[in-house]
Parts: structure tokens; C-alpha cells; sequence
């Protein structure tokens, strides 16, 4: 699979990014200063356990590749090129266990750059001190991002429960970050444990080739994966938002099998998100499961606090606009008849529903709000109330909805 190469890194000055330590230069001073916060035992135990790749062609070592859980598979590891971004590096950690301080400056930045850091510790950094954090680099333009973006996703959420947390960084909007890691084609995927990067994840192209790098790598990690007294949890709630949004994404892509796939892990960790539930409904939906899908809405109805979440109720409505379904034949039928009666109310109406539950939410907007126009009172607000359910069933937020809502209005209002 062939990479973009359309995203081109910054160069920020050498004197703003030794500014910040999170973005400063792996130097050999600065090696040596942090070396001296060190028992000698313990830089000796660090020195030992390191293994390079080929000692003969190696020069000289940095911070990032004398991780001593790292290193030991040299076919995993891949050291950043410095500056390295979040970097906490081994002789830090031990000296914070020793509760000595390092004196590193904090200012340099300007206003959007500190942003951009604050960003990148939080949804990074601070989640890699204890699990295996993903970061995938990727922009909307990309044609091997979207290929690869369903792999990730995939394993990531197989994986959540090992300890393993998808971050997702567009190179567009986050430059700066990106050029700091020196991205220079997309996809790029590295694995960070602890702020540093571990792994370089970009060769993984399929499922087993991600699962199997994963594998190995923690294996050799102390990662957390939210064990308590012996029991497994599951993901955080923070981790549970973000795979609700990326099978949120993937249903809106027309993507229903690998939403289902998500909203059904998510749903498995989390029986009493009704979001996730609401989620697997519609994906079951949208692949013609709706049999399957009454049967999943019926034993969530039967939890009282689940049955009267307005997600739930929104599912309903998808789910009850489904029954109209038709083959494309009788749509096609029904499309015929509704043009050729136009004063025909039910007719106008029957096909509302067919086109509707087709996926032709267009037609089936354009039919009811004509029909509102023409006689708003007919069948008691007939036509009103199914484009209502409709806009329930969609989402109140939806684009489509709030457009097709004040088109609505202004026939109702003028």
C-alpha cells in the first residue's frame, strides 16, 4: 500500500524546542545531566539490559533506545528522531523515584504551539504512563489512511481491554505535533509507552500484523490493563466515547458492519450505555438485520432505566420506519404512483415510507413537507409526524435534520 506524501512538517527553531521539555533535543549534555540524578547500580542494571540492533553500526545511544523493556526486540523498536515530543525519558523516571528534581524550562512556545502540546499530553502522553497508547497520524485527503484507519480501529478496540488506547492525530489540523515526530508520509503509526515511542507500527497493514506486533510488545511492557483484585475491567469512560465515535463515524460512511462490530464491544463492556445499544440497533438496521434488530431493542426495553433513554427511543423510530421496506421494484412502483397522484395523500404517504426506509431520506422529505404545504391537518398531522419521527430517528443533531427542520418551519411559520 502506497503512503501520501502530500503533508510537509514544520522546521521549528533548535532554541524553541530546547525551550520546552517536551520538545527538547535528546543532546549528549542533556544525556549527562540526567545521568547524574542516577545511583551508579542502576545506570549500570539500565546499561546492561540494553541490546542494540547492530553494535557496530551504532555510534552512539539515545534516551529513547535505551529503554530497557523497549530494546529487546529490535524488530518492533524504532527510535524516534529527535526532538522527541513527550518524552519522559528512563533517567527522569528514575530520578523522580529517587525525588530529586530537574530543573527544565517551560516557555518558548507561542500561544497555538503550547496549545497543540497540552493537547498531545492529554490525550497521549498522560494515557501512555500506563498503557499502550496507538498514534495514528492521518489527514482527511489520504486514500491509505481510510484503507488502513478500519484495521487500526478494529484491534485498537480488541484490544482495549489488554491496555491498548487509540489516538488519532490529523496532520492537518495538529502540524506542529506532526512535525515534531518528523511525519513526512502518512499513514504513520507508532506505539508510545510511558511518553516515548516504542514501536513503529506503520509496516502493519492487516489485522494479524498489528495483533502480532501488539502482541509482542506487551509482552515486554507493564501494561495496565485495568485488572482490580484479580478481575478484569473495561475500558475507561473516556476510551468508551471514543470507540462510540468512531462507530458513530463508520455507520455515517455507510460502514454498518464495522460499526455493528464496535457498538457490540462497546455494548459488552458497557451493558448500560445506551448509546452503544442504540448504535448496534441502527448498524443492524442499515444491513437489513431488522428482525435481529426488534430482538436486541426487546431485551433492552426490558431494563426500565434503558428503555426510556431518548437513544433508545431514537432507535425505535429507525427501527419502526424500517418495516416500510420495500424491494427496489415496489419503491419504483410506489415513486410511479405517488407522480402520477399527486392528490393522492396516502399514496404521496406510502411512498414516503418506502423511500425512507430505502435510504432515500431525500424523497421522503421532499413528499411529507409537500405534503404539509397542501394540506397540514390531513390525517391528523399525518405527514408532520412522520417527518418528526424521521428527524428522531436521524438524530436531532444531524446536518440533514436541522436543514430539513427549518424547511419544516418555515411552511408551519412562514
Amino acid at each position: 500500500m502506497e503512503r501520501a506524501r502530500r503533508f510537509e512538517r514544520p522546521t521549528p527553531t533548535l532554541a524553541r524546542l530546547c525551550s520546552t521539555p517536551e520538545l527538547r533535543p535528546l543532546t549528549d549534555a542533556f544525556t549527562e545531566q540526567l545521568k547524574q540524578h542516577i545511583s551508579v547500580g542502576e545506570a549500570a542494571r539500565l546499561a546492561a539490559s540494553e541490546k542494540p540492533c547492530n553494535p557496530k553500526r551504532r555510534k552512539k545511544t539515545s534516551l529513547i533506545r535505551a529503554h530497557p523493556l523497549a530494546s529487546r526486540d529490535c524488530k518492533l523498536h524504532k527510535a524516534a528522531k529527535r526532538p522527541t515530543l513527550g518524552a519522559r525519558t528512563i533517567w527522569s523516571r528514575a530520578a523522580a523515584q529517587e525525588d530529586r528534581s530537574i530543573p527544565l524550562a517551560s516557555m518558548g512556545l507561542n500561544i497555538e504551539e503550547q496549545k497543540a502540546v497540552d493537547r498531545f499530553r492529554k490525550e497521549v502522553v498522560e494515557p501512555s504512563m500506563t498503557k499502550l497508547v496507538i498514534v495514528d497520524f492521518w489527514a482527511e485527503w489520504c486514500g491509505p489512511c481510510k484503507a488502513l484507519t478500519p484495521v487500526i480501529e478494529k484491534v485498537a478496540a480488541d484490544y482495549a481491554e489488554k491496555g491498548v488506547v487509540l489516538a488519532k492525530i490529523n496532520v492537518d489540523e495538529e502540524q506542529f505535533i506532526a512535525g515534531q515526530f518528523q511525519v513526512k508520509s502518512i499513514p504513520t503509526v507508532y506505539a508510545l509507552y510511558q511518553g516515548q515511542p516504542v514501536a513503529d507500527l506503520t509496516s502493519a497493514r492487516t489485522e494479524s500484523q498489528l495483533s502480532q506486533m501488539l502482541d509482542q510488545l506487551l509482552e515486554k511492557l507493564p501494561i495496565e490493563a485495568g485488572a482490580t483484585n484479580g478481575e478484569a475491567t473495561g475500558p475507561s469512560t473516556e476510551e468508551l466515547a471514543q470507540f462510540l465515535a468512531m462507530g458513530e463515524a463508520a455507520l455515517n460512511e455507510g460502514d454498518a458492519q464495522r460499526a455493528a462490530s464496535i457498538f457490540a464491544q462497546v455494548a459488552e463492556f458497557a451493558g448500560d450505555n445506551a448509546n452503544a445499544h442504540a448504535g448496534l440497533i441502527k448498524s443492524m438496521i442499515a444491513l437489513g438485520q431488522t428482525e435481529e434488530a426488534g430482538q436486541v431493542l426487546a431485551a433492552i426495553e426490558a431494563d426500565p432505566k434503558l428503555a426510556t433513554d431518548p437513544a433508545i427511543a431514537a432507535a425505535k423510530s429507525a427501527l419502526e420506519l424500517a418495516a416500510s421496506s420495500v424491494d427496489d421494484g415496489e419503491l419504483a412502483g410506489l415513486r410511479q404512483t405517488a407522480r402520477a397522484n399527486p392528490e393522492d395523500m396516502d399514496a404521496l404517504l406510502a411512498f414516503a415510507d418506502a423511500a425512507f426506509a430505502a435510504g432515500a431520506r431525500d424523497d421522503a422529505a421532499d413528499t411529507l413537507l409537500a405534503m404539509v404545504e397542501k394540506d397540514r391537518e390531513w390525517n391528523e398531522g399525518a405527514a408532520r409526524e412522520k417527518l418528526l419521527k424521521i428527524f428522531e430517528a436521524t438524530g436531532l443533531e444531524d446536518e440533514w435534520v436541522v436543514t430539513t427542520r427549518r424547511r419544516l418551519s418555515k411552511i408551519l411559520f412562514g
